[in-house]
């Protein structure tokens, strides 16, 4: 159990992030748990991304490092970070760019994670305040309400990378990541991974961050008919598809490291998209797969039957 005043490492991935990243960065300095320090890698930015990393650097008391991303996307951008040597902390903090965090995220986050054992791979993620441009509240992320599990991993992410603080275990698991690797996103395969070695993550219902949803986002709320809508077109194009070979090869990677209830999972669901009906349906129900709502259970059904999951 860690105890005291544990320090975090905020990992920050910028790129051209000039016109919200002060507000960010503010907002760590606004913390009501003192005790972290800042890595940021930054892909390539032209703006004046990293001039204002320096300045925050100057301004504040805690530690502010600086490295060159790989320029190859948001996901490697993230494991780069993970994989930094550099730096040490009892806990990690995945950050965007373009978000503002409450005072007591850190906190929060810090309070729940310093209960659970230390070698035990363990991550907290909260719900999200969506913000517009402007800053201005427009609603919260979907409230889940089913268990956080590899099982739901699996096939769908709760979890926003905004939100995600881990421990020093999972950190060390996630950077034994194999250099070839390809994921989606860091932070489902943070959640699939942190559940499928048998560690624990804990869903706060409470939101953590102001969400800013503009135009540039890589990754949106997913909230309303228009994120429905996009969701339907990407099953309908077989992306979900694309996404479970991506997600599989990635595990199977990693596969050393997960626990056995989690491999005969991983295995029962990617023989069920190989198999013919009716089988394909029994392994899909015995692998145990499922998102958190019932719409979304019959679309895996229904995908299932299609050959689209």
């Amino acid at each position: 159990m860690s105890s005291g005043n544990p320090k975090v490492v905020i990992l920050l991935a910028t790129l051209n992030g000039e016109e919200y990243l002060a507000e960010q960065l503010q907002s760590f300095r606004e913390q009501s748990h003192s005790n972290w320090e800042l890595l940021v890698s930054d892909d390539g930015s032209v703006d004046r991304t990293v001039e204002i990393v320096k300045a925050f650097a100057e301004q504040v008391s805690q530690r502010v490092t600086l490295q060159r991303g790989p320029g190859k996307g948001f996901w490697r951008n993230f494991l780069s970070l993970i994989r930094n040597k550099d730096t040490e902390g009892e806990f990690f903090a995945y950050s965007d760019q373009d978000d503002v965090w409450f005072p007591t995220k850190l906190q929060k986050a810090v309070a729940w994670l310093a209960s659970q054992p230390d070698d035990v791979p363990a991550l907290y993620f909260t719900r999200t305040a969506l913000v517009g441009k402007n800053g201005k509240l427009l609603g919260f992320s979907p409230l889940f309400a089913r268990t956080p599990s590899f099982q739901n991993a699996l096939v769908q992410n709760i979890g926003g990378g905004n939100t995600m603080v881990f421990n020093r275990t999972a950190r060390l698991m996630l950077a034994a990541a194999p250099p070839d690797i390809e994921l989606i996103a860091h932070d489902w395969w943070t959640y699939q991974m942190v559940t499928g070695v048998g560690g624990v993550a804990r869903y706060d219902h409470w939101p953590s961050v102001k969400y800013r949803q503009h135009e540039h986002n890589l990754v949106g709320s997913n909230v309303g008919m228009r994120q429905r809508t996009l969701r339907l077109r990407a099953f309908a194009k077989g992306r979900v598809v694309t996404w479970n070979d991506t997600n599989i090869k990635a595990l199977n990677k990693m596969r050393h490291l997960l626990d056995p209830s989690s491999i005969a999972t991983l295995d029962q669901f990617a023989q069920a998209r190989k198999t013919r009906l009716p089988k394909r349906l029994y392994l899909l129900w015995k692998a145990g797969a499922y998102r958190q709502s019932v719409l979304d259970n019959i679309g895996i059904v229904i995908g299932s039957l299609l050959g689209r999951v």
